[in-house]
């Protein structure tokens, strides 16, 4: 299917800017797959609120003087050099290739792990989110990252004080 430039359409008044009414061969890239329906579509994006949350929630949260607001464990999974460079404040540094048994055992088994990497770009936070609920761990990602973290104007720490899982906290 192609798309017809709005140009090519004004020659067209029928279809010209009438979205709902344009012949199929005349569908822009968006509509030409059909969306799913209004219950499907509830469906899918309420779920998706149960596998990521985003910098502004995780902000609030750590930032709130509800002592019961973090009720989570945000990781870096991002390498120690980037760690030290800029991180969110209070998170824990555990590379995504190093999420074993044995880094968690010191957290209870109903800790909610929030993960993060650089940034959409990047897919180590999708990695770290599999091998945490790979050890039945509650799990969400941190949808932008870094660069999401940083787009929302929010300031990064720096150093290394959490490069290892510490249930201390």
């Amino acid at each position: 299917m192609s798309f017809t430039p709005l140009a090519d359409r004004a020659q067209d008044p029928d279809n010209a800017l009438h979205p709902h009414t344009q012949k199929e061969s005349r569908m822009s890239p968006v509509s030409a797959v059909p969306p799913a329906d209004s219950a499907a579509a509830l469906a899918h994006f309420s779920s998706l609120l149960s596998f990521e949350t985003d910098c502004a929630d995780v902000h609030a949260a750590l930032e709130s003087d509800d002592p019961h607001s973090v009720d989570f464990v945000l990781l870096d999974v991002r390498g120690p050099a980037l760690f030290a460079r800029g991180h969110v404040r209070g998170a824990v540094n555990l590379l995504h290739g190093k999420i074993v048994a044995s880094k968690l055992a010191g957290y209870p088994p109903d800790t909610l792990f929030v993960t993060y990497c650089a940034g959409p770009h990047c897919n180590g936070a999708t990695r770290a989110a599999i091998k945490l609920a790979e050890l039945g761990r509650p799990v969400k990602v941190m949808i932008g990252g870094i660069t999401g973290w940083l787009d929302e104007g929010f300031q990064l720490a720096t150093g290394s004080e959490k490069m290892i899982c510490n249930p201390a906290r």
